[in-house]
């Protein structure tokens, strides 16, 4: 039997919503709290160079006010390694990071920028934190990620999620032979972005995938159906498909 799959639940557009008006409220903390009792398995928070919704004082607060083990999406600079090292989250995903993107639109080149991830990922390794590369499904990457000693990849699943028809079996098709490299190599494998409850089973049924991370939709659902409740759902999904 496969096992069940973890959850991580990204709270980065609940801190959208609080910065849109400033303030307080909605709370980050109180949001991933909510996802610890709704049955989170982990936190994903992406700390951004314009800081454009996860703040500073986020990171500090969710290190000290959860349980859940809390994975920090950050790009490959000096700056974040930082305060990575400063606050020593359980997990660190190196993402790739454009200024003017709305939201990160591809895979990190893990192939292409080996040099500069090198010392990074041995840095917060040596830490103790521990270091997943969120890349497309590509075997290049794959073979990037065991060179570069990264224990986690995480693969991106847009071009799954917004594809259709004959497109999408192509793409999950990919998905699904990068998870099994990666296995066989001896990374854990885990998945994000663009998932739905609609779209969500076909990637969930990839038998090496350890975990999903999942955090715009079920931050759009919690506006109809409440926070607890949208994950809830997306942990039934995720369930019946293994």
């Amino acid at each position: 039997m496969t096992p069940p799959l973890r959850l991580g639940v990204n709270i980065d557009h609940v801190a959208t919503i609080r910065n849109a008006r400033g303030g307080l409220h909605p709370d980050p903390l109180r949001a991933a709290r909510m996802a610890a009792a709704a049955g989170a398995d982990g936190i994903t928070a992406h700390l951004r160079e314009d800081r454009r919704h996860i703040v500073d004082d986020d990171i500090a607060h969710l290190i000290g006010g959860i349980a859940l083990p809390l994975n920090l999406e950050m790009a490959a600079t000096d700056e974040m390694v930082a305060i990575a090292l400063r606050h020593r989250p359980h997990a660190a995903c190196i993402v790739p990071e454009r200024r003017e993107e709305v939201t990160t639109e591809g895979g990190l080149d893990a192939a292409g920028q080996h040099n500069r991830l090198k010392p990074l990922v041995t840095r917060l390794g040596e830490a103790g934190i521990r270091v997943s590369l969120f890349v497309e499904p590509d075997p290049r990457h794959i073979e990037a990620a065991l060179s570069l000693g990264a224990p986690v990849v995480e693969l991106h699943t847009g071009r799954y999620a917004h594809a259709e028809g004959e497109v999408r079996e192509m793409e999950l098709r990919r998905l699904s032979d990068a998870a099994a490299l990666a296995a066989k190599n001896g990374i854990e494998v885990h998945a994000g972005h663009g998932l739905t409850t609609d779209n969500v089973a076909a990637v969930a049924a990839i038998p090496q995938l350890v975990e999903l991370n999942i955090g715009h939709y079920l931050v759009g659902e919690a506006i109809f159906v409440g926070l607890e409740e949208a994950i809830r759902r997306m942990r039934a999904s995720m369930d019946a498909a293994r």
